[in-house]
């Protein structure tokens, strides 16, 4: 039994030792975006940077970000060596934020082959493999899986949805020795099978039986027939469907010459049933569609070399709306189990604080549109209310006009002039026309002195909201800085807890040699007391001889 275990460990550390990295990407160092070089064979590719996006989980998480709207991106970043898969696992994975909240664009890796000129990369050149998330629209979403075969690219036959939040996912493609293979997203496995069955890249294993024929008594239809047996019922009316009312009459003023033959109206036959059918019953006799029986492809055989690759770069070639993605975490191995402990270090232990960091720009976020809406609407309201003074004033200005032909330059010293210069019988119509001035005076006062205020009340609004907004963003840093502070503290715990567990997983280890030891320590004594009493049953006999 422990010899069982022992070569189980041994065989476990062997396949460890046996398994390679061929490319390994964090985008940790800030150099480390210079590995992909921009294709030379367009000029219009779109800039890329180094970039953790708004929010992060992972202090230390930047990746590849795609900088400019609207634009083609062609980059390519060769492996640290070739990679033939054949007789291998082949791991492909990497993680995609869409942090611009993506409406159309793709976020796929191509593995391209060694004799790939860097420099001529576009959408034509040869690929062993293309594999990621395309988004556009709400309708047309997959995850893209196509493996070339024989020259020829060829889509997964099934569509893998794909995530289109603005959380950071992982995506995983997995290809064994075996030609199965495994699509995982986030962990999760969406598809998994053999690749032949998913890739319609070989001929059918079995076919229709060319040679076969249809036997002459097969009964192929119909499905149901009448029922012999049923008959019609003798009180049975199928005709006709209509009749004249009996109930009608000739009326009294009818004249013949005049309005012609009388005819009563007709009336829906209440006997009518409509045409009698017999029931239907099954055909007894119905054997269903015939087809031909199946036999093996003579045209098919197993290829060994079917989703085996030959990989020397990987490349981002895709077109997209609005810039925003990042890639990062990019590994390429032929070791699952390495690509899983990477993933978890470097995405599934900061998935819960990216959704903290997330929720708190989104908490922002809300609070200052509505700050916005508020605003507006206090805008509005005061436009408004702006609006209806100048009308008013203006209804004013036109009955003051209408009750004087000229208008003084100065309000109250022309109503003085216009009662020097009348008579005493004009004294009540002047001093109407003076009080009239004057409240014309008055109002343009109130108005401007409201004008005054509103602008007065304006620049207070504005100055309020330019406060709101300091006040958000030094929130919203504060809440990012707690969100890092959390991640740091998580962090730390983590290394703590690991770093108990391997304490006690030593500890343990080194009690289990001692008792080893200790067991190995008393079976040398026994087989050395063992060995003492066989002697002194030789030296016995020996003497006894004697």
């Amino acid at each position: 039994m422990r010899c069982s275990v022992a070569l189980a460990a041994l065989a476990a550390l062997a396949s460890s030792a046996l398994a390679r990295v061929y490319y390994e990407e964090t985008f940790s160092a800030p150099d480390s975006i210079d590995s992909f070089k921009a294709t030379k064979a367009r000029d219009d590719v779109g800039a890329i940077k180094l970039s953790r996006g708004e929010w992060y989980g992972n202090e230390n998480g930047s990746g590849l970000q795609i900088a400019e709207d609207a634009r083609f991106y062609a980059y390519s970043a060769k492996l640290k060596r070739p990679f033939n898969t054949k007789g291998k696992d082949f791991v492909v994975q990497f993680t995609v934020k869409y942090e611009q909240d993506i409406d159309c664009g793709g976020a796929y890796l191509k593995l391209l082959p060694p004799t790939l000129d860097p420099t001529k990369f576009d959408g034509d050149s040869e690929y062993e493999v293309m594999f990621g998330p395309d988004i556009c629209g709400s309708t047309n979403r997959r995850v893209h899986a196509i493996i070339n075969y024989n020259g020829t690219n060829q889509q997964i036959d099934k569509v893998i949805q794909p995530r289109g939040d603005q959380l950071t996912h992982q995506y995983t493609f997995w290809v064994k020795p075996d030609k199965t293979f495994e699509i995982r997203i986030d962990n999760k496995v969406q598809e998994e099978g053999k690749v032949e069955d998913f890739w319609k890249v070989l001929p059918e294993k079995q076919i229709p039986d060319p040679d076969a024929e249809k036997p002459e008594d097969w009964v192929d239809g119909p499905v149901m027939i009448n029922d012999t047996e049923d008959v019609k019922p003798e009180d049975w009316v199928d005709g006709p469907a209509t009749i004249p009312d009996p109930d009608a009459t000739r009326p009294e003023d009818w004249d013949d010459d005049m309005d012609g033959d009388w005819e009563a109206p007709v009336i829906a036959n209440p006997e009518f049933k409509g045409e009698w059918k017999a029931r239907q019953i099954k055909n007894p006799a119905y054997q269903g569609e015939w087809t031909a029986p199946m036999i093996d492809n003579p045209a098919y055989e197993e290829d060994e070399d079917l989703a085996v690759f030959n990989i020397g770069y990987v490349g981002i070639d895709i077109w997209t709306v609005k810039s925003g993605t990042i890639f990062n975490n990019i590994l390429i191995t032929d070791d699952i189990d390495y690509a899983s402990k990477f993933g978890n270090s470097t995405w599934a232990d900061f998935v819960e604080s990216e959704i903290a960091a997330k929720k708190v720009v989104d908490d922002i976020e809300s609070k200052k549109l509505e700050e916005e809406r508020k605003a507006k609407e206090a805008a509005a309201k005061e436009a408004e209310e702006k609006e209806k003074a100048e009308a008013k004033e203006a209804d004013v200005d036109a009955d003051i006009e209408a009750d004087a032909d000229v208008e003084p330059a100065s309000k109250a010293a022309a109503a003085d002039d216009v009662f020097d210069e009348l008579d005493e019988d004009d004294e009540d119509k002047v001093a109407a026309e003076r009080a009239a001035a004057a409240e014309k005076l008055a109002a343009e006062e109130a108005a401007a002195a409201a004008e005054e205020t509103a602008a007065a009340e304006k620049l207070a609004a504005e100055e309020a909201a330019a406060a709101a907004e300091k006040k958000a963003a030094a929130e919203k840093l504060a809440a990012v800085k707690a969100a890092k502070a959390k991640a740091a503290k998580a962090k730390t715990d983590k290394a703590k807890a690991d770093k108990k567990a391997s304490k006690k997983k030593a500890a343990k280890e080194a009690a289990r040699k001692a008792k080893q030891a200790a067991e190995e320590a008393a079976k040398k004594a026994a087989e050395a007391e063992k060995a003492a009493v066989e002697d002194e049953d030789e030296d016995t006999v020996a003497h006894d001889e004697l």
